[in-house]
């Protein structure tokens, strides 16, 4: 037997969706290469654990700044780009600004509903 045959089994084994025969069980557990992996999983399950419970309280008028800094940079690229003729980098920017925009506060909403969910 061999890493790469077990390889796909080792997530499961980790979060008890797969069972093993006993021959798989001795080759994980005798491993070097299997058993790294499987500390791997456990941390990141403990660390994916541990995200369940925090929560980070946004600053009062974070999401303001951040747009504004998003504005703000928005507007420099637009400038920079009309100067130098890009305009494809001027649609570019205006998108990318919008992007960040909304992505920002999609953030603080999905935190703010997390947090009424946690501790609700």
């Amino acid at each position: 037997m061999r890493y790469e045959d077990v390889a796909e089994l080792i997530p499961g084994l980790v979060d008890g969706t797969v069972h093993l025969d006993e021959r798989t069980r001795r080759f994980i557990e005798s491993d070097l290469r299997c058993q790294a992996e499987l500390a791997r999983y456990r941390k990141l399950l403990r660390g994916l654990g541990a995200l369940r419970s925090t929560y980070l309280e946004p600053a009062p008028g974070s999401l303001a700044q951040t747009l504004n800094a998003l504005a703000v940079e928005g507007e420099r690229r637009v400038a920079r780009s009309i100067l130098t003729g890009r305009r494809i980098a001027v649609a570019g920017a205006a998108l990318a600004g919008a992007a960040l925009a909304g992505a920002a506060t999609a953030a603080v909403m999905a935190a703010r509903t997390r947090r009424r969910f946690v501790t609700g």
